[in-house]
């Protein structure tokens, strides 16, 4: 097995989906470009469940009024925003492999936050880290091709990377979608929205993170994915004519014919949506 699978997707690969360009995102994302699960209640908008989310990971990371927070798979930097402006963090950290995210954070400007074109794996601090975060990341940290005790070494070396990176007893606030009765990507996908992207199943995270963090808290989730998806859908449904302008008209159809699947999978069991609360373990 390549030394690389164990690192997951490759970067082209990863901004193959994130450089689709901005202005298409924007057709059918929230206006804080939030491009993960919302926590939902039931007269929430879009823009409200993800805002929700938000706070509840800086919350289960015990982030706020911390002096330096490290979001790892930053996005357009909703959370680094927020962690600066609501919630008293002195220094925001965000990394991330796309571009054209990077240079929309950069440009917003936001005082203490500082974003990174950088794996995670290359991330070396001149000092550890009081609070880490990360939303919608480790679906990338095992290469498809990897199965069995090699994938569960690829996730362990993320969770290694995260103990290294926190202050002794501190947390790390995980938000990732998992396998539920599936355990395999359609090739649809696969070929045509997640290159080279795995999703890890439950029990993998268990013994992956095993001696390095103690899961406080878990929240199983699918039906808020399933319903952030049909409200995806629904948006770039409304806004056909304008997506197709920014985006071509094939990939609008992947993406309608994706957040379709995926909410059916949410929906039915087939992929599940989990959020944790881990504690550092160890000196």
């Amino acid at each position: 097995m390549n030394r690389d699978r164990y690192l997951g997707a490759s970067a082209d690969a990863i901004r193959a989906h994130y450089d689709r360009g901005r202005d298409f995102y924007e057709v059918w994302l929230d206006p804080t470009l939030t491009y993960s699960c919302a926590l939902w209640t039931d007269t929430d908008s879009l823009e409200g469940a993800q805002v929700r989310k938000i706070d509840f990971h800086i919350e289960s990371a015990e982030a706020t009024g911390a002096a330096r927070v490290l979001d790892i798979g930053c996005g357009w930097g909703s959370i680094l925003e927020r962690l600066v402006t609501h919630h008293g963090v002195t220094h925001a950290v965000g990394l991330t492999l796309s571009e054209d995210q990077a240079n929309y954070v950069a440009r917003k400007g936001a005082s203490g936050v500082e974003v990174r074109i950088e794996n995670w794996v290359d991330h070396a601090p001149e000092r550890t880290y009081d609070a880490v975060i990360c939303v919608g990341m480790l679906e990338h940290c095992a290469h498809i091709d990897l199965a069995g005790d090699a994938k569960i070494a690829a996730y362990r070396r993320f969770f290694a990377k995260c103990h290294s990176l926190l202050h002794a007893g501190r947390c790390l606030s995980l938000q990732t979608i998992c396998f539920g009765t599936l355990r395999r990507l359609s090739q649809f996908i696969q070929d045509r929205i997640w290159p080279e992207s795995n999703l890890p199943v439950l029990n993998e995270i268990v013994l992956a993170s095993d001696g390095l963090f103690e899961i406080e808290r878990l929240t199983s989730d699918r039906s808020d994915y399933a319903r952030t998806c049909r409200s995806w859908a629904d948006n770039l449904s409304r806004e056909l004519d304008r997506a197709t302008e920014v985006a071509g008209e094939s990939v609008v159809s992947d993406y309608l014919r994706f957040l379709e699947m995926s909410a059916t999978a949410f929906e039915t069991g087939a992929l599940n949506l989990y959020r944790m609360k881990m504690r550092r373990l160890g000196p």
